[in-house]
This record gives structure tokens, C-alpha cells and sequence, in this order.
């Protein structure tokens, strides 16, 4: 008989993702720096260029997030067959499947590349309070997501956008760590 129990709950696939991934703030932290970094692009050079460094930024958070939560003492790789590593696998495919919608959006106007990007990635955060049964995804996903809204209304250039998903998803990544610190059950 298998010494893992039978009778196992989404509460501990949660906590199973929590202690693999550090709650999840590994990476959104990788994340803040992939928007950080596109922001200092469109500042300093075009934001087309910008819109390039946030793609390749983002093909390596996770790769570096993982880097970072090894460092860390944690495992950075969940449980197999943990159902919620396949819902987070299909939020990085539906992910991937909006990116070229969002480039389409940044040819016709470059600045709302940016936030059509918040929205993608607020909507994945909406997913992740499952995956990591935290609520303070659902929080930072609407951050994201009324702030995309906002930086449309008021016209913002593409740098004040990628300047706000870094600002965003660096004080939720802080967030996380803290709490995932003080209840130890990252």
C-alpha cells in the first residue's frame, strides 16, 4: 500500500504548491524585474524594444524563479501529479495564447501593449489564489487589471506602464514573502 494517504485535499495540493514555489513570490518578483527591465528599455531606447524585453523577460521567470527558491532551500517542482501543477500549466498555455493578440494590440498602439499585458497577467493571478489558495492573487489581479484600465483612460506612455506592472507585482511578491515568513507555510 502506497504510504501517501488516499484521501488527500485541494487544502494540501495548495499547501504542496505554497512550500514548493515559496506561496508563489519567487516569481512574481522575477516577474516585477521582467516589467522593471521593460520599462528602463522604453525609457532608454523605443517601446517596441520594450515590448521585446517583456517577451524575453518573460520566457525566463520561471527558469529564474526556480533558480531563486532552490537557492532558497525549497524544491521549486510540486508533487506529482499535484492536479494543481496541470491548472497552472494550462494558465501558462491560455498565457501564451494571448501574447499574440497583445503584440497585434501594441502595432496598432504601442501604448496598449502594456496594458492589454497587465490584463493577461492579471487574469492569470485570478487562477493562481486556486493554485496557491491565497487571496491575495485575486487582490493583485484586480490591481493589475484596474490599473491596465486606468493607464488606457489617462493615455499613459508604455513606459509608466511597464513601470506600474513592476511596481504592482514587486509590493504583491514582498507581500507574499512576509506572510509565507510569518505563518510558515510556504
Amino acid at each position: 500500500m502506497p504510504t501517501e494517504s488516499l484521501h488527500h485535499t485541494i487544502a494540501d495540493d495548495q499547501q504542496d504548491m505554497r512550500a514548493a514555489y515559496f506561496g508563489g513570490a519567487p516569481g512574481m518578483l522575477t516577474s516585477s524585474v521582467a516589467w522593471l527591465t521593460a520599462g528602463v528599455v522604453a525609457v532608454g531606447q523605443t517601446p517596441e524594444r520594450a515590448v521585446w524585453a517583456l517577451f524575453i523577460g518573460g520566457m525566463l521567470i520561471h527558469p529564474v524563479a526556480v533558480l531563486i527558491i532552490k537557492a532558497m532551500g525549497r524544491s521549486g517542482a510540486h508533487r506529482k501529479g499535484n492536479p494543481l501543477g496541470a491548472l497552472a500549466m494550462a494558465t501558462t498555455v491560455w498565457m501564451i495564447f494571448c501574447l499574440p493578440l497583445a503584440y497585434v494590440v501594441s502595432l496598432r498602439r504601442i501604448e496598449w501593449f502594456f496594458p492589454a499585458m497587465l490584463l493577461v497577467i492579471g487574469g492569470r493571478y485570478l487562477t493562481f489564489a486556486t493554485v496557491f489558495g491565497s487571496r491575495v492573487f485575486l487582490i493583485c489581479g484586480a490591481a493589475l487589471a484596474l490599473a491596465a484600465y486606468a493607464l488606457v483612460a489617462i493615455k499613459s506612455s508604455p513606459s509608466i506602464g511597464a513601470f506600474t506592472g513592476a511596481g504592482i507585482e514587486a509590493a504583491f511578491a514582498i507581500l507574499i514573502f512576509v506572510n509565507a515568513r510569518r505563518l510558515s507555510v510556504a
